[in-house]
C-alpha cells in the first residue's frame, strides 16, 4: 500500500472541506480503478443473487458511496456469491465483496490481497424442502435430488461440508444451482430440496413460502461436528417462524464479512467504513441484517485482518 495516501496521526475527520482535502489524493492516486484520468473512481461491489441478502446490502451501500463520497461512482455486481466474490476482489474486478467467514483461508497470507472491512451480520444454512415430501431431517436427503449451491458460492462450501461430516456427500444427487433456479426447481419438482445460505429473512425464499408450502429442516445438531472438522466459525441460530411462517427451526451459521482490496487507500477505506457504520439505518431498510451490525462487533473479522483505514476508523471511534 502507498505510504503517500495514509494521513499523518490517522485523525478523525470533522469538517467538510477537510474531508475533501483528505479524499482527492487518494481518489487521484487509486491505480486500477479508473477508465480514464478525470473520470470517476469505480467501487465494484461484488454481491449474489438479486433476491439475495448481499445484493440488497449491497445496492444500499452503492447508493450511499455515490451520494456522500465525492469522486466515487459505486455499482455492484451480481455474482455466485462468497467464493467468487473472494476471487473478484483478490484479483482487482471488484474493490469490495461480501463473504462468509468459511469460505476465507485459515490464516491470511504474509501479502494478502483481501483484508476485512467489517463483520457485518451471520449467514443460516437454510435447508429447504416441500412441506408434505419425504425430507424431514438431514439423513432424509440419501439418494435424493438435492441442489448444493451455485458453483463458487458460500452456499455450496458450507452444504458439501455439512454432507461431508454427514457422511452423505457420496449419497445425494447435487445439482448445483443458484438461489433463484433452487427455488424453482423445487417448485417443478426437478429436485427434492436445496440449500441456501443467507442472512434473515432471504426475499427470495420469504416468496418462495408466501406461495407455496415448504419446510424448513432442522440443522442445529450439526454445528458441534463441523465446528470440529472444520474450525470455530460455525455457530447455532434460529429461523424463528416470524420470518417465513414455517416451522421454527435452529441451524448452522457462520458470519460473513465486507472485504475490501488490500491496495485501496486507507483514507478510501476509513471513509466506507465511516459510512457503514453510520449508516445503518438506512442499510437496515434495504435489508434487516444490516440493522445488526455495530462497531463492537464488526472488528471481529477472524481469520482475515482489518484493512489499515477501516481499524483506523473504528480505533478512533472507539467501539
Amino acid at each position: 500500500m502507498s505510504r503517500h495516501w495514509s494521513v499523518p496521526g490517522r485523525r478523525r475527520v470533522a469538517a467538510p472541506v477537510a474531508l475533501l482535502m483528505l479524499l482527492v489524493p487518494a481518489l487521484a492516486g487509486l491505480a486500477g480503478c479508473r477508465d480514464e484520468p478525470g473520470e470517476p473512481v469505480r467501487i465494484r461491489i461484488a454481491t449474489g443473487s438479486p433476491t439475495a441478502v448481499y445484493h440488497a446490502f449491497g445496492q444500499s451501500l452503492a447508493a450511499i458511496l455515490n451520494r456522500e463520497l465525492p469522486g466515487v461512482r459505486a455499482s455492484v455486481v451480481v455474482t455466485a456469491a462468497s467464493a467468487q466474490n473472494v476471487r473478484l476482489v483478490g484479483s482487482g474486478q471488484a474493490e469490495l465483496g461480501f463473504t462468509q467467514a468459511d469460505v476465507l483461508p485459515p490464516r491470511s497470507a504474509e501479502h494478502p490481497t483481501v483484508l476485512a472491512v467489517a463483520r457485518v451480520y451471520d449467514d443460516l444454512l437454510h435447508l429447504v424442502t416441500t412441506a408434505g415430501g419425504p425430507v424431514r431431517t438431514l439423513a432424509d436427503l440419501r439418494d435424493r435430488r438435492v441442489s448444493v449451491g451455485a458453483d463458487g458460492s458460500g452456499t455450496e462450501v458450507t452444504a458439501m461440508r455439512l454432507l461431508q461430516v454427514a457422511h452423505l456427500d457420496a449419497a445425494v444427487r447435487p445439482e448445483h444451482l443458484g438461489l433463484d433456479d433452487s427455488v424453482a426447481a423445487l417448485r417443478a419438482g426437478r429436485i427434492d430440496a436445496f440449500f441456501f445460505s443467507g442472512g434473515l429473512p432471504v426475499r427470495g425464499l420469504a416468496e418462495l413460502a408466501g406461495s407455496t408450502a415448504v419446510r424448513m429442516v432442522d440443522l442445529g445438531e450439526w454445528t458441534e461436528p463441523l465446528r470440529r472438522g472444520y474450525g470455530q466459525v460455525y455457530v447455532t441460530r434460529d429461523i424463528p417462524r416470524s420470518v417465513y411462517g414455517t416451522d421454527p427451526v435452529s441451524t448452522v451459521a457462520n458470519p460473513n464479512y465486507l472485504i475490501v482490496r488490500a491496495d485501496l487507500p486507507e483514507p478510501l477505506v476509513r471513509e466506507v467504513t465511516r459510512l457503514l457504520m453510520e449508516r445503518r439505518a438506512e442499510l437496515a431498510a434495504a435489508h434487516p441484517a444490516a440493522g445488526r451490525m455495530s462497531p463492537r462487533s464488526a472488528i471481529v473479522t477472524t481469520p482475515l485482518p482489518l484493512h489499515p483505514g477501516a481499524e483506523d476508523w473504528y480505533r478512533s471511534s472507539k467501539p
